[in-house]
């Protein structure tokens, strides 16, 4: 990996879970895939149904600071 950019993975590795979400969307979206609307439309319908099934009672929800929380711990 050219110095460049193993500085910048660096200091993208001292963000927060979030914003390090928010640079990975940003990046994957600048590549032009023939299959993102499809991919867009499964990640769509696949929302709906956790959706559907979080109202069936079928799952419970994990506040997003817990999940965040998780994620930091297991990244030490």
């Amino acid at each position: 990996m050219p110095k460049p950019a193993s500085r910048i993975l660096a200091e993208a590795l001292n963000l927060s879970p979030l914003e390090r979400a928010e640079l990975v969307e940003n990046l994957l979206s600048s590549f032009e895939f023939q299959s993102r609307k499809m991919i867009d439309a499964l990640w769509a319908e696949e929302a709906e149904n956790r959706i559907d099934a979080y109202e069936r009672g079928e799952t419970a929800a994990i506040p997003a600071r817990d999940v965040f929380a998780e994620i930091e711990k297991n990244r030490r």
